[in-house]
């Protein structure tokens, strides 16, 4: 469980360990097709079981509001999840506000799904994503029919008056984001007549590839350095079983531990290995890093395979901006990375972190130099200058509410000469519960962790 904002903080010191990092180790299944696993089988028509779920808190708050709006959505003792989905436009108007937590793809994709109900509807979040921006969403969402009322600059909480026949929309993406690609095909799932979405650039594919999955007609085009996908409205929605893989964005942590302790040897078992996600492992193979895949398979419509790593010297490299999309949430762990690469890395295009769960942009720069390390940021590009381990680590990170930027820090300060302090761990669990255990498994001694 994540902290409440009443909760005290929970620090932690990180050390150094004694011995390389090795073994054998999963990570708990992706988050960005869980959200899309209980969304999509609340839609549908029967029963669908889920195996791999991952039950962090973003996610649990998802299968909270799925339950509120009239799906059928349990936890089997067995540690699968089963849901009976209600149909398509057939979801309930809630009893009360929803509540979103920390989860701005929960949230932004549910308005989606809110818009194209006959219903009225009220999402907020914590403090953290009641910062975030929804007017992205808001905006497409509004052609349907729908009726937005949000704080200024579309802000949680939100209410939404949504439709029982909405329009079908046309859009041109203005940046890239899978979460407003999303959000607009799930309005279109009930809308008469073709959704079209436009995207600058490729971003994570997984709405589409589980829309399929479950029955609906979606067609994707190439267009200049993007795509064009079309969804035909009101399919006939089946239930169908849905296996989790593990989450690249969480196994990013073992595995970049793993290259920066020296002699360290880790292998993450059934990550996912989606094209439009492998962004850091494309970028760790040319900085040096001797990263391999193994038992390639396809699993639930997604390339899945085991990941190893051993320790060893990296380079600086130039990240270009059109991989950000395959990677937005693993910049922070790869600035560590390049904390401890000879020479400069230049991370390019990021102006997307400056609205994540915090302004990940200026907290990233803040946890590399709180612990000796020379970057600078350059418009939206953050370059960073690499250096011995010896002369790294000792500071204090602030992780303002942000769980990637709380396990970069433990990844700096088991790397680093001087231990590392991160100010509060009570995030973790929004998308990687038992990360202490997962990481002391493989020899990281975190002491008095439980998240």
């Amino acid at each position: 469980m994540t902290s409440s904002p009443s909760a005290p903080p929970r620090p932690l010191v990180v050390r150094r360990p004694d011995a390389p990092l090795a073994g054998t180790a999963r990570v708990p299944g992706d988050k960005s097709i869980s959200h899309r696993a209980l969304m999509f089988a609340s839609l549908a028509e029967g029963e669908t079981r889920i195996e791999g779920l991952l039950e962090g808190e973003d996610v649990l708050r998802t299968a909270a509001a799925m339950r509120a709006l009239g799906a059928d959505v349990a936890r089997e003792a067995d540690g699968s999840w089963r849901v009976r989905g209600r149909g398509l436009g057939r979801l309930s108007e809630p009893e009360d506000v929803l509540d979103m937590g920390n989860s701005g793809t929960a949230a932004r994709l549910l308005a989606g799904i809110l818009a194209s109900h006959p219903i009225v509807s009220v999402m907020t979040g914590d403090a953290s994503l009641r910062r975030r921006p929804m007017q992205r969403v808001i905006g497409p969402l509004e052609r349907t029919g729908a009726v937005f009322a949000a704080r200024e600059g579309g802000r949680l909480p939100l209410c939404i008056r949504g439709v029982g026949a909405p329009e079908p929309v046309s859009w041109r993406l203005e940046v890239a984001s899978a979460q407003v690609k999303s959000a607009i095909l799930l309005a279109g799932l009930n809308a008469r007549g073709e959704t079209v979405v436009e995207e600058p650039v490729p971003t994570r594919d997984h709405s589409e590839n589980m829309l399929r999955h479950f029955g609906a007609a979606v067609s994707v085009e190439r267009a200049g350095a993007g795509r064009i996908i079309r969804l035909a409205g009101r399919p006939s929605l089946r239930a169908r079983d849905v296996l989790v893989p593990s989450d690249p964005s969480s196994a990013a942590f073992p595995l970049v531990a793993a290259l920066l302790v020296p002699g360290s040897a880790v292998t993450v078992q059934a990550v996912g290995l989606n094209p439009l996600r492998t962004g850091l492992f494309t970028t760790l193979i040319e900085m040096g890093a001797e990263l391999a895949v193994s038992g390639a398979r396809t699993e639930g419509g997604e390339l899945v395979g085991d990941l190893s790593v051993r320790a060893g010297a990296l380079g600086g490299v130039t990240v270009p901006p059109e991989r950000a999309s395959s990677m937005i949430d693993e910049y922070p762990v790869l600035a560590v990375a390049a904390a401890f690469a000879a020479g400069e890395t230049r991370l390019c295009g990021l102006a997307e972190l400056r609205v994540k769960e915090s302004d990940r942009l200026a907290a990233t720069v803040a946890l590399l130099q709180a612990n000796g390390v020379p970057v600078r940021v350059e418009g939206d590009d953050m370059i960073v200058t690499g250096s011995r381990a010896d002369d790294l680590g000792g500071g204090r990170v602030q992780t303002l509410m942000d769980h990637r930027l709380a396990m970069s820090a433990v990844v700096m300060g088991l790397a680093a000469r001087h231990p590392v302090t991160v100010d509060d761990m009570g995030y973790v669990g929004t998308s990687f519960p038992g990360f202490g255990d997962v990481m002391n498994r493989l020899g990281a001694g975190l002491a008095d962790i439980a998240a």
